[in-house]
């Protein structure tokens, strides 16, 4: 009775240490482009340490920005080969980061997934990108910090306001920074204008927004006159209790 049941464990082994294994060297690659690179490529190498062939049966980048390519359909038992991975940078910057799924027939590992990171060299870094001015606030300046990445040379940067209810004023403050002052005309009517700002002999642009809100209502104070300095919703009476009048919603992303 021994015999059949130790032939059938050895048969187990056996299927078990014949089965297809995909070895990758690394499933995550951090690449560092120049300032001029229009790629950043990584290469995803791999070994069939099993016994039996490896079949592909589909590689799917993240995203349309990332491409991928493998040597091989089919890998056999020993050998080696890689997926290459290719991300088109046009004007990103930044961090960026992309992925790509690889689905096999192994059994115990279907699908891997690359991690393809790419750090670009940031010409101008905005802080911060939104600047706003309540309805009725005095009209006085407000700041936006450009520096330069330290891969770039920029002498002189340019600011275009979408409208001509902002002006921006730059200065130079030194050691690869500028100070941009965003005025308004007046806050009396709410408006917003998109900031375009571009470095010297360069094509890539950078954006902020300038935006005059709504004004908030004053708290509400029981026995206290209510002094809106906008329009203010409609009072709703509250079953059994006293009026209120109601929550204005706050602008989004607020940056002074």
């Amino acid at each position: 009775m021994k015999t059949p049941l130790f032939a059938f464990t050895l048969s187990i082994i056996a299927c078990l240490s014949a089965r297809a294994e995909l070895k990758w060297d690394q499933t995550a690659v951090e690449l560092h482009p120049a300032v001029t690179d229009k790629q950043a490529v990584g290469h995803f190498k791999y070994q069939n340490n099993g016994k039996t062939p490896v079949h592909f049966k589909s590689v799917h980048p993240s995203c349309g920005c990332t491409t991928a390519q493998t040597q091989k359909e089919v890998v056999q038992p020993g050998e080696k080969g890689e997926i290459t991975a290719t991300f088109n940078i046009g004007d990103r910057t930044g961090t960026q980061v992309k992925t790509v799924t690889v689905e096999t027939d192994e059994a115990a590992n279907q699908k891997t997934v690359l991690t393809l990171k790419a750090v670009i060299p940031q010409q101008l870094e905005i802080s911060p990108t939104f600047v706003f001015w309540k309805q009725g606030d005095k009209p006085d300046p407000k700041q936006i910090s450009v520096k330069v990445g330290k891969e770039f040379t920029v002498k002189h940067i340019k600011v275009t306001s979408s409208t001509p209810n902002f002006q921006a004023k730059v200065e130079d403050a030194g050691k690869g920074e500028f100070k941009i002052d965003v005025t308004p005309q007046d806050t009396s009517k709410l408006v917003a204008s998109m900031l375009t700002i571009q470095a010297e002999d360069s094509s890539k642009t950078f954006y902020a927004t300038a935006r005059i809100t709504n004004a908030p209502v004053a708290p509400f104070v029981p026995g206290a006159p209510v002094l809106p300095r906008g329009p203010v919703a409609p009072l709703v009476p509250a079953p059994g209790g006293p009026t209120a009048p109601a929550q204005p919603t706050a602008p989004i992303s607020q940056t002074h």
